[in-house]
């Protein structure tokens, strides 16, 4: 039963990206001003700080004095939970030791419109397990978004789905921006870039 379950859930997530492609939906360029705004490898990760959905403070430059941060940049909330930002979690999850023992700490940031924000993030996060190294945060009205040069501002967008690698002097080490819903990188893609850090 469970991998019949699991097998309907990857079909209907290809099938929305595939249907969520072909008209169109999927695709929206950065504009020039996001470009400038976002940060590339080799620069210092702008610092921020937010709150998780028990309301504890998460601060970045606090964060990497313990190791690595990886910063997952999610859809949040853009009317309905995608099933694309629960796969990734999901994978990223999953993996969750083997981050843990690279010292490396997994934070989601979840956007959305304020109102009933944390209700959204609480609906998201049912069923998944979160370990010690790994928390979801909150972005409401999308402030840290708009400081990293990733906000989506499209009807029914919040993000542009994101993955940053940040060495404890804030350093990115690897960056990378999706200008779909799809183009996710995976974990396997970003425990090779703390294994080869730790070369």
């Amino acid at each position: 039963m469970q991998s019949s379950t699991t097998e309907f859930s990857r079909r209907t997530t290809l099938t929305l990206a595939v249907l969520l492609t072909i008209t169109g939906w999927m695709n929206h360029p950065l504009t020039a001003e996001d470009k400038t705004k976002r940060p590339q490898v080799g620069d210092q990760a702008p610092d921020f700080e937010l709150q998780s959905i028990e309301k504890q403070s998460v601060k970045l430059s606090k964060l990497v004095q313990d190791g690595p941060v990886i910063l997952i940049v999610l859809r949040g909330y853009p009317g309905y939970q995608c099933p694309l930002c629960t796969q990734q979690a999901g994978q990223f999850l999953s993996q969750a030791k083997k981050f843990d023992a690279a010292k490396a700490r997994l934070v989601f940031v979840y956007p959305g419109p304020a109102e009933n924000l944390k209700r959204h993030a609480e609906d998201f996060v049912r069923g998944k397990s979160f370990p010690k190294n790994a928390e979801l945060v909150l972005d409401p009205d999308y402030e840290f978004t708009k400081s990293y040069g990733l906000r989506w501002d499209a009807p029914r967008e919040t993000a542009y789905p994101s993955t940053f690698v940040i060495d404890t002097s804030r350093k990115i080490k690897f960056a990378k921006v999706s200008m779909t819903h799809g183009g996710r990188v995976s974990a396997d893609e970003v425990l090779k870039v703390l294994r080869a850090e730790q070369d």
